[in-house]
């Protein structure tokens, strides 16, 4: 090793005095002090010009002169540069910049105690004195660099001592001046330098001068005659001499200087006593050592010798070939960077949160949300499907599942949402490869001291052993830590990553300690305990950067490159791959600089016992590398400073010519790649053999400009895998796998969002966190798809089989009737109740069942006259002005014509068995003609069927989809007859061409539209408006186009293909206006005959139209004098030809209509008038984007059905369903999923209940995309596009994942959560019904009751529906024997009713007592005691009496103690009989239904952002201090229990894949039942209430929050008075959030708006969805809530509207379903429930709906004055359920409780019942049963008042017959 060395000695009379100087600074070209370290720890190399002040000094200078005095330097030349100082030459007019910078690096040395060489001149000089030579062979130069020097002198001297005239006399002589002007110019540079000399000493006598006349050439010869030296001596202070020391031999010195022989041996020998003997050891370059040696046996000196000598052109040489079979590609992500979900399920804070939530990333950024990865389980797995990748490779929260990072805190929530991650990757048919930890520790860990702390290796083996045992049979590749040099550098090092630890000396070398022993034990404890049962494998994944020397020619720099991996890469990978202990290198490293620096060690690096080394040594089953650049690495000295460079003596830089990215420190260098991976290969893996496993490797780019065309990283991506695969096929380096990373963009620790690594864009502004796929994405994937790199001539896809259902001819079928005997279906169907109708069908489709999604040409292609396509007809008219929404056009449209990979990668994520789409006639046949083929277009369809086949989706091709070539329609179009054979030529040449993989064909897309919206109303090209005629004539030609198409196939392909032709029809149900009535079912069956019949009756019946077509387009055609139909006939010949040209029936649907016959106008002829029928929508049906395309699931159902019954029950193929919506629905698009899950329910319960034979299902469409006549204004598609963006970028929607769902589950298998308990309540269980004191009693002013707010609400008008009240109600108030009786049918052991405030207290306070309104309770109570049922009391249930209400009612605060006082007076005179009490029923409903919207009793609406939540404080207060009356008044005494009855929905989230909805979940769930549960439970209201109401509310400009505060006291007093939770429920919403902006009242404070799932089955009650599933959950949240109280179900129940049905099957599914998610709460989940209420014991008045809903398990007949009450069948059903405490297993035989008792009723019918019909009867409508009974008493009463006319009249005669008698005798 060789070092530059400077030796200056004093000259004159103080000879013998030398100093001898140890200088740092340039010395030539070679810079001996080496680099300086830079802040950021990345190296720069100092160039000789840094110091001249061309520009700034450097920011780290002064630690880099500090550096240099610790080493034993003392002086530092300071080259001036004369050009920069004086541009000009003139001393006047110097450049003061220059001159502050000088003067501040030579403070800077006088700081730092160095002393300033200052040289005047090397060898240039300004440009106005002289060029090339120098300027020195003008005699006038001589006097200007006297007069420089004199400048510099001036300007400098103060700060300096010592100065060199001439640096480098010899490069000033011998390289710039001709030998023979050498001499002169020697002279003269001798004369300037005598010149400087003078001047100084006379300016500064006693300073020193010098002049740099000698230099070693590194030549024998001498530089100078002996006689040169006297010369020097005499105008010299000192001889500077620049020697070459050679460190390695003992004799370097004395030889250098032997060789100058200008220098007299006297002064030789005190050179020599002059240079300390150890100045190499100073320079710790004395002795060749590890650290320094560079053994021609190292694997980095073979590495590199290798590719040394490779030029660029052959290192940068792409491969094209492809991988190994089997290689495995995968993408990654890490947890802290995606998951999000911070703090979700109790998850515990990381290191990560900490560092984000104290500000220190970028911009104040968290990784709070993130990608929202930890709710978006099934966004990601999309996407990876898509990608087409074999392995995930993510990683594990630790504090997810080990909040405290202990097992003792498993968090059950956070382990299943990896068991669900690792599931969906399972069914993906990706491979999870697992890290255990990526930087994330758990803050509770780090706070003990993290990896510094020894303990934290016990913690890890038992989460790495939770691990394993919790996901080890389906993870079978485990990381125990990715990147964790990371964790020792930046995190407890530097300190710039968490936990932000700068401790290099200690603590960064005790993590690596720690981490390295935490793996050696995770992976024996994989080793011995799960290897052999799960065949899996664990290794470590290791980062390093390739390190190249950055002069090659250095061996230092050689030799800096190999430690600098060392202590990057071998420090993890040696001890695990070596021997078990750190690296030689690094070892001797840390001891040399320990020797070095004994006061200020820079490194402390533990040992390893030999137990330990053992332990660890071979602790890998594959090396795992992360590498994302490369390094240029020099050696310089680093003296005493911590950290890897300076313990390393290395730095490192760049190749500023390397490409940038947006991160600094990631530059492209993809040949590093390779070298490093032969380095791994020679180091480490080739003894033991491991595969290498490339498990990181991606780039940054900027959040600005085109994000998604990131073809930065797609150059990148490109160059570094194939030199990866360089080094698997030209090295041999055994290379297994290659990972991308990261999946998505992420939050990027210190850089937050600002960089993006992601394949997929992720958008983190919209809450949605869509994920859209970038340039790179499909870049890579056709990677994966090719396994490399292959040429670029398109791959050949060779053929694959599809099978396809054997066909024959169809059978000829008779034409149908008029109307048709399929009118059966409307008798079969319409009749349902809506329960029955809409309720939903869990079940699976067939084996075989085919799932696609569908797309055609004009829409998607784009490319509208690209590489020689033709115009069509579509292109013509979209040109037009004003013919499309917003004159938008297809010429672009999703561009798929470009995006061939980008449409495969979204089949591939729906994972769709078959693609549906249409070929452009004008792409292949520009003219319409074969004549004209283009080849390009061709080549395009050639692409996409060969990629589809690729992937196993079977393509189904659409042959004409509506686009015809212009030049085509110019001739006339589809009116002209030889449209016929020109297009059977079109398809003839596509069988040939495609038909070898194309299986599935479709002649005509809706030959309906085509005729009639084309050439009929003209809506659509053509454009033709000849309603009468046209239409007939187009489909007459397209229904021979098809049959000779048909022919075509099976005549010349089909034996060979093997494939299947048909059409698609279009059709819409119709639903006849009145069923019952026979011409109204004969129009619907017109409807379907004109739309569906037209073509498919001659397809699949007879070959001839229907029938009723026939007869109604003659007939018509007759009356308007014409002497034929306008409706064409077929020949015998064409009939036959036609009859049976179709395998299989293909039929688009999406709506359904109401038809009504009408008598249509003769004139003008028309199509539509043909008919006599009027088509409407159907009323209550959801609307969509399109008005006409309302969404009616049952009807796809009804018309499958229908085509069953009408054309023999074809196999079916659903070619197009799907729903659009409005162009501002992006990606969250739940009304598709509502659309989707109705519509194909109703196809399952076809295939399945009714016996079709359904054969496929293909959604409408693959993408938004150019919605005809709507342009892009509604979209169809299951992914979004931006057509905006050039790119057209495509986002999966909400709707994609959920249909994949569906596809994967081949339809809806029953989940478990709805599949029957068979099961018992505990003993003792309480089975209750109930009621509502003004809901039932009546007598609303009987026996001196007081008024109510209630009778004044239901007397006001307008407020209760109908007119309703309850002024007589059920009249229980005068049937307590009634009543018992019924309960006592129902076998209940308990009666929930309430009591009415004001009946007992008529005024509301007790100085009024109603004794006969109390004893109305006495008599019930004690008929109910008689009975054996337990009352259970309801003290308040919302009717306040009137005169309480005039005081302000719950307003007034008084109404506590008022409240108080009546409970305390009902408690004294009812409490001895009742022993179960509630307070208050629903609070929620009297504080916001009564006093916010006002639509309950006291009607007030006015105030809603504050009255509603005084109204709850009050009610809260008033049920403690009734509780409390009751606890120490009456508990003793009479033994009972008392508490408040709460209400609520229970809440999901609209997308449970959005954070931002699941939070709006829980703010619902807070602000309904936890507004009164959470006071009563734990004091207070909830901090999520508190919280959002004040900051509202101080965000409205209001003082404080408009949420009333509790007192302490308060507090308190309302804590825990409960002694059950008393909860009624009903039904479950979907949540999301809403921003009301700045509105003040309760919804808007909520945020959250709700829906409706319209699957779920309804009832009477418009909010009520019928959803037992809810239930289960939301007794599970009170558990969880609360701490497991007592749970009373006090209120549950259904109700109907409508004609009366006895036979109400709803409500027996509705108990049955609720009741058993109610056991499952109980058995399976632990919920402590005692018992169970269903609402209600009979109709009643149902509040301000009045009695039109029905919840009563008894009929309550109202037309009866009686009020008899009719128990329906879910009385005996609920019944059976009392009788059995629950479900028996019916497995298991009878039960003996279901034996029913001699006056009981039956059990409840397994089939639906025929509902009771309301009749009229006098002018209403009752039901037959009361007509019946009616009609019996009308008819005695006609029999008495018959019998009575004849007893009037006999007395009346007899009484003539007297008077007649007594004339007679007068």
């Amino acid at each position: 090793m060789k070092v530059f060395l400077l030796v200056l000695l004093l000259l004159g009379p103080s000879v013998g005095e030398q100093d001898f100087m140890l200088l740092a600074g340039p010395l030539g070209g070679h810079p001996v002090a080496g680099p300086f370290l830079s802040s950021g720890g990345a190296g720069q190399q100092v160039q000789q010009n840094v110091f001249h002040c061309e520009k700034t000094l450097p920011a780290e200078l002064r630690r880099h002169l500090q550096y240099l005095q610790s080493r034993g330097v003392t002086h530092f030349k300071v080259p001036l540069s004369w050009s920069l100082l004086l541009p000009a030459a003139d001393p006047k007019t110097p450049q003061q910049h220059v001159v502050e910078c000088y003067r501040t690096l030579l403070e800077q040395l006088r700081e730092a105690h160095l002393k300033p060489l200052v040289v005047l001149h090397g060898a240039g000089v300004p440009s106005p004195v002289g060029v090339a030579s120098g300027g020195w062979q003008t005699q006038s130069l001589v006097s200007t660099f006297q007069s420089y020097a004199e400048f510099a002198f001036l300007a400098f001297g103060d700060l300096a001592n010592a100065w060199i005239t001439f640096s480098d006399v010899n490069a000033l002589v011998e390289k710039r001046v001709p030998p023979a002007q050498r001499n002169a110019v020697l002279e003269r540079v001798l004369l300037a330098h005598r010149a400087a000399y003078s001047s100084y000493h006379q300016r500064f006598p006693g300073k020193r001068h010098s002049n740099c006349l000698f230099k070693n050439s590194h030549k024998h010869e001498p530089a100078a005659e002996p006689a040169s030296f006297a010369l020097h001596q005499a105008i010299s202070d000192f001889l500077s001499i620049q020697l070459k020391l050679d460190c390695t031999t003992e004799t370097a010195l004395e030889e250098q200087l032997t060789r100058l022989q200008v220098i007299p041996q006297r002064l030789r020998e005190q050179i020599l006593a002059a240079v300390p003997p150890s100045l190499c050891h100073m320079l710790e370059l004395d002795q060749p050592r590890d650290v320094v040696k560079v053994s021609s046996s190292s694997s980095y000196q073979k590495v590199w010798e290798k590719f040394s000598t490779q030029s660029p052109s052959e290192r940068d040489q792409f491969l094209q070939d492809s991988f190994p079979e089997g290689f495995q590609w995968s993408t990654s992500s890490e947890v802290f960077k995606v998951e999000g979900g911070w703090a979700e399920h109790g998850k515990g804070e990381t290191i990560w949160d900490h560092f984000a939530h104290n500000g220190q990333a970028f911009a104040n950024q968290t990784g709070d949300l993130a990608c929202d990865s930890y709710n978006k389980v099934v966004y990601d797995a999309y996407l990876l499907r898509g990608l087409f990748v074999d392995s995930y490779q993510f990683s594990i929260s630790w504090a997810r599942i080990f909040p405290s990072g202990h097992r003792s805190s498993l968090s059950e929530n956070g382990a299943q949402y990896y068991d669900r991650l690792i599931d969906a990757l399972v069914s993906s048919n990706v491979r999870p490869v697992v890290t255990l930890h990526h930087w994330d520790l758990p803050q509770a860990l780090q706070d003990y001291g993290g990896w510094i702390n020894a303990s934290v290796i016990e913690a890890f083996r038992e989460f790495a052993d939770f691990c394993f045992s919790r996901y080890g049979d389906r993870v079978k590749t485990w990381n125990t830590f990715g990147s964790p040099w990371v964790i020792s550098y930046a995190g407890y090092g530097t300190g710039e990553y968490p936990p932000s630890i700068q401790d290099p000396i200690i603590g960064s070398y005790q993590v690596t300690h720690n981490i390295l022993k935490s793996h050696a034990e995770a992976w024996h404890i994989y080793n011995e305990k799960y290897r052999q049962k799960q065949g899996g494998k664990v290794g470590i994944a290791l980062n390093s950067d390739w390190a190249e020397p950055q002069d090659p020619s250095r061996p230092q720099d050689v030799s800096a490159a190999e430690r600098y991996l060392q202590f990057m890469l071998g420090w993890f990978a040696h001890p695990i791959f070596v021997d078990g202990d750190y690296p030689p290198s690094l070892k001797s490293q840390v001891q040399l600089k320990q020797q070095e620096c004994p006061q200020s060690q820079p490194a402390l690096l533990p040992t390893f016992t030999e137990a330990e080394k053992k332990r660890i040594q071979g602790t890998a089953d594959f090396f795992g590398l992360n590498h994302y650049t490369s390094r240029l690495v020099n050696e310089t000295r680093g003296g005493c400073i911590p950290g890897p460079h300076g313990v390393g003596d290395f730095q490192e830089d760049v190749d500023h010519s390397w490409p940038i990215t947006a991160s600094d420190w990631i530059r492209s260098v993809p040949w590093g790649l390779r070298r490093l991976l032969n380095f791994i290969a020679a180091e480490y893996t080739s003894t033991t053999k491991v595969p290498i496993y490339i498990t990181g490797n991606g780039m940054p780019t900027q959040v600005s400009g085109d994000v998604l065309n990131d073809t930065e990283r797609v150059l990148f991506l490109q160059s570094y895998i194939n030199e990866a695969l360089k080094a698997v096929r030209l090295d041999r380096v055994y290379v297994q796998s290659f990972t991308v990373q990261s999946l998505m963009d992420g939050f990027e620790g210190p850089q937050g969002y600002s960089e993006r690594f992601g394949l997929h864009y992720v958008n983190f502004e919209d809450p949605n966190r869509q994920r859209t796929p970038k340039a790179s994405a499909y870049f890579y994937s056709k990677v994966i798809e090719n396994n490399g790199f292959i040429s670029q001539k398109e791959k050949m896809v060779l053929s694959k089989h599809v099978s396809q259902p054997h066909t024959k001819k169809l059978p000829s079928l008779p034409p149908s009737e008029v109307p048709s005997k399929s009118k059966v279906v409307w008798e079969k169907f319409s009749r349902q109740s809506k329960f029955e109708r809409n309720l939903f069908h869990y079940g699976t489709f067939p084996e075989g069942f085919k799932w696609g999604v569908s797309s055609s040409a004009y829409q998607v292609e784009g490319g509208w006259n690209a590489d020689g396509k033709g115009a069509s007809v579509w292109d013509i008219f979209s040109h037009k002005s004003g013919s499309i929404k917003n004159n938008d056009t297809g010429d672009v449209a999703c561009d798929s014509y470009h995006r061939v990979e980008e449409d495969l990668y979204m089949l591939r994520a729906l994972k769709v068995e078959s693609y549906r789409f249409s070929l452009s006639w004008p792409r292949i046949f520009p003219n319409g003609t074969k004549a004209s083929i283009n080849q390009k277009g061709v080549d395009y369809y050639n692409r996409l069927i060969n990629g589809l086949v690729a992937f196993n989706i079977t393509p189904m091709v659409t042959l004409y989809h509506w686009d015809l070539p212009q030049v085509l329609q110019d001739t006339g179009g589809w009116k002209n007859a030889t449209m016929i054979n020109i297009f059977n030529e079109f398809c003839d040449f596509c069988f040939a061409t495609f038909g070898d993989r194309v299986k599935f064909w479709m002649t005509f897309n809706e030959p309906h539209v085509i005729a009639w919206l084309g050439y009929g109303l003209g809506m659509f090209p053509p454009n033709v408006q000849k309603p009468g005629y046209a239409p007939y004539q187009v489909a007459h030609n397209l229904i021979k186009a098809h049959a000779k198409v048909y022919h075509t196939y099976d005549e010349k392909y089909r034996n060979s293909q093997g494939g299947l032709v048909s059409i698609s029809f279009n059709a819409e149900w119709v639903e006849p206006k009145d069923v019952d009535t026979a011409r109204e079912v004969a129009a619907a069956d017109r409807a379907l005959q004109f739309q569906l019949g037209w073509f498919a009756h001659p397809i699949f019946k007879n070959g001839d139209y229907p029938d009723v077509m026939k007869w109604m387009v003659g007939n018509k055609s007759e009356l308007q004098g014409l002497s034929e139909s306008r409706l064409p006939t077929f020949t015998n010949e064409e009939k036959a030809y036609i009859q049976g040209t179709a395998d299989v029936f293909c039929i688009n649907a999406y709506t359904s209509k109401s038809i009504h016959h009408v008598t249509k106008r003769l004139s003008p002829p028309s199509y539509d008038y043909d008919r006599d029928l009027s088509e409407a929508v159907i009323n209550d049906t959801p609307s969509t984007a399109i008005k006409e395309l309302r969404v009616v699931p049952w009807g796809l159902r009804r018309l499958l059905n229908w085509i069953k019954e009408e054309y023999g029950n074809p196999d079916i193929y659903i070619t197009e369903n799907g729903v659009g919506t409005d162009s501002d629905t992006t990606v969250d698009d739940t009304q598709r999923i509502f659309f989707y899950k109705t519509y194909i329910n109703e196809a399952l319960k076809a295939s399945k209940l009714d016996g079709v034979r359904l054969r496929g299902y293909t959604a409408w469409s693959l993408l938004d995309s150019f919605e005809w006549l709507n342009g892009y204004s509604v979209a169809f598609g299951l992914h979004h596009v931006d057509f905006k963006h050039p790119e057209r970028p495509r986002t999966p929607k909400l709707s994609a994942h959920y249909y994949y769902d569906i596809i994967r589950d081949h339809g809806f298998p029953l989940p478990d959560e709805e599949k029957l308990l068979y099961a018992h309540f505990d003993k003792g269980f309480a089975w209750s019904t109930s009621t509502a004191s003004y809901q039932i009693e009546g007598a609303w002013r009987a026996d001196g009751k007081g008024l109510s707010i209630w009778d004044k609400f239901a007397h006001t008008p307008l407020k209760v529906g109908n007119d309703d009240n309850g002024d007589i109600a059920c009249d229980s108030y005068n049937k307590i024997q009634e009543d018992v009786a019924a309960l006592q049918k129902l076998g209940v052991t308990h009666y929930r009713f309430s009591i009415s405030w004001s009946r007992v207290l008529p005024n509301g306070t007790t100085r009024n007592v109603n004794e006969a309104g109390l004893n109305y309770y006495h008599r019930l109570l004690d008929a109910l005691s008689a009975a054996n049922i337990q009352p259970q009391v309801t003290l308040y249930h919302w009717d306040l009496p009137l005169a309480l209400q005039d005081l302000g009612g719950w307003e007034n605060e008084t109404i506590v103690q008022r409240f108080k006082e009546y409970a305390d007076f009902i408690f004294s005179r009812l409490g001895d009989k009742v022993k179960f009490w509630i307070t208050i029923n629903e609070p929620y409903n009297v504080a916001q239904i009564g006093h916010g919207y006002g639509t309950a009793a006291p009607g007030i609406s006015f105030r809603p952002g504050t009255l509603p939540y005084i109204v709850a404080h009050h009610l809260l207060k008033a049920h403690a201090e009734a509780w409390h009356v009751y606890n120490d008044k009456y508990r003793s005494k009479q033994g009972g229990v008392i508490s408040i009855t709460i209400n609520s929905d229970w809440a999901e989230p609209r997308n449970p894949y959005k954070q931002e909805d699941i939070d709006a979940t829980r703010r619902f769930l807070q602000f309904y039942i936890g507004w009164f549960a959470h006071p009563v439970f734990n004091g207070d209201y909830s901090e999520v209430m508190k919280t959002v109401i004040k900051e509202r509310s101080l965000a409205a400009g209001l003082p404080k929050s408009r949420l009333p505060e509790f007192t302490p006291y308060e507090i308190q007093r309302i804590k825990g008075t409960h002694d059950y939770f008393g909860f009624n429920h009903y039904t479950t919403v979907l949540t999301f959030k809403m921003d009301y902006k700045k509105l003040q009242h309760y919804d808007a404070d909520r945020g959250a708006g709700t829906v409706t799932d319209p699957s779920w089955p309804d009832s009477g009650s418009f909010w009520l969805k019928v959803t037992p599933r809810g239930f289960r959950k939301i007794l599970n949240f009170i558990k969880e809530e609360y701490g497991n109280p007592p749970v009373y179900i006090t209120e549950n129940g259904v109700s109907e509207r409508g004609a009366v049905n006895l036979n109400d099957v709803h409500r027996i599914h509705f108990y049955e379903n609720y009741i058993n998610q109610a056991l499952k709460g109980t058995v399976l989940d632990g919920v402590d429930i005692r018992g169970y209420t269903a609402w209600t014991l009979m109709d009643n008045l149902e509040w301000a709906t009045g009695f039109a809903e029905r919840f009563g398990l008894f009929y309550v007949n109202r037309s009866d004055p009686s009020l008899p009450r009719v128990p329906k069948k879910s009385v005996s059903y609920y019944a059976s359920i009392i009788a059995c405490n629950g479900f028996p297993d019916p497995a298991l035989g009878p039960d003996p409780c279901l034996t029913p008792k001699p006056e009981g009723t039956s059990a409840p019918p397994t089939t639906s019942p025929t509902p009771i019909q309301g009749v009229n009867f006098m002018g209403r409508e009752v039901s037959p049963p009361d007509a019946e009974v009616a009609l019996y008493v009308l008819f005695s009463v006609s029999v008495a008042g018959v019998l009575l006319v004849v007893f009037v009249s006999y007395g009346y005669w007899k009484e003539r017959k007297k008077s007649k008698r007594g004339r007679e005798q007068d």
